[in-house]
């Protein structure tokens, strides 16, 4: 017998078919808001990792960067200004370009290097007056191997030990010795209270040959001590720019400046950088030549911490 559907039939019917769609599409609204607050969380999540790691990895970068014996690729670029010296009117002003190259112990050489070229364009004074003078100086080197014995890593505590050289690259003598030289370098760094680094680096270049008949001979030690104190978030406190020089021969200079200064670790476009500022008094000289009383020092760095040359 075939049934007739009424009008009230057919109104429930619509009316099921509707519950039954608003409740699928309830369920599938959850389930999308659900995988949204997931996904939200995850991320979240992941930014928070993120940022940690790169927060902690800043604070470790700010103690590196000032230390001779870290295994830390960086492209180091300088400016230092000097708007008063010592027996001189002048302004006198230096910019450097500074690799840092660490390589990986080789089958050959089994022990891991730190090279460091230093590159000089220099405004030097030429006399008491306001002239100066500019052009390139000479090209600093060292070569430091790190000390695989003794094991020292539960002090924190680091040692290097190589060779320094000086090229007589000068475009004028007021920017260069004129002296081909070598001699002895090394370098110590303790990090074994927590947040403070303190180390030294030391070379001692020595004229062997000369490019001009009346150059002077060398034998100066460059003795450069230094601290540096984190402060989280990647950035720092340090005094660890200034170089004491100790010239040998007698009637030479000695300077024993002082510096100070703040740095900050970052991250631009996934590339690590070191910008820092400092400034520099002159504690101490024994000198008749023209000496910086006071500098101010800029630094630009790049760092490059996953690349070690060899590895």
């Amino acid at each position: 017998m075939r049934q007739v559907s009424t009008p009230a039939a057919h109104q429930r019917r619509l009316g099921a078919a509707g519950i039954a769609r608003c409740r699928l599409g309830i369920v599938l609204v959850s389930v999308l808001l659900a995988a949204l607050a997931q996904t939200g969380r995850a991320a979240a999540m992941s930014s928070r990792l993120n940022d940690a790691q790169t927060e902690l990895e800043e604070d470790k970068l700010s103690e590196e960067v000032n230390d001779p014996t870290a295994m830390l690729t960086q492209l180091r670029l300088f400016e230092f200004y000097t708007p008063e010296n010592f027996r001189s009117q002048a302004q006198t002003n230096v910019a450097l370009v500074q690799p840092i190259i660490p390589i990986a112990r080789l089958s050959l050489l089994p022990v891991e290097q730190i090279i460091r070229p230093t590159v000089k364009l220099s405004t030097t004074a030429t006399g008491p007056g306001a002239q100066t003078v500019t052009g390139m100086s000479d090209i600093q080197l060292y070569d430091l191997f790190q000390s695989q014995w003794p094991h020292l890593e539960r002090w924190n505590l680091r040692w290097a030990i190589g060779t320094t050289f000086v090229f007589p690259t000068a475009t004028d003598r007021k920017n260069g010795a004129g002296a081909w030289q070598i001699g002895p370098a090394a370098a110590l760094a303790f990090a074994g209270v927590p947040n403070l680094w303190v180390g030294l680096l030391v070379q001692n270049p020595i004229s062997f040959a000369y490019t001009r008949s009346d150059a002077i001979p060398q034998n100066t030690m460059l003795f450069q001590p230094g601290f540096s104190y984190r402060l989280g978030h990647g950035w720092y406190v340090k005094s660890t720019d200034s170089v004491w020089t100790i010239n040998w021969r007698h009637g030479t200079p000695t300077t024993i400046p002082v510096s100070f200064g703040v740095g900050k670790i970052s991250q631009l476009e996934g590339q690590m950088v070191d910008t820092w500022v400092s400034g520099e008094r002159m504690a101490y000289e024994q000198s008749t030549a023209v000496t910086p009383m006071w500098t101010v020092r800029f630094g630009l760095n790049f760092i490059f911490p996953e690349f070690v040359l060899g590895r």
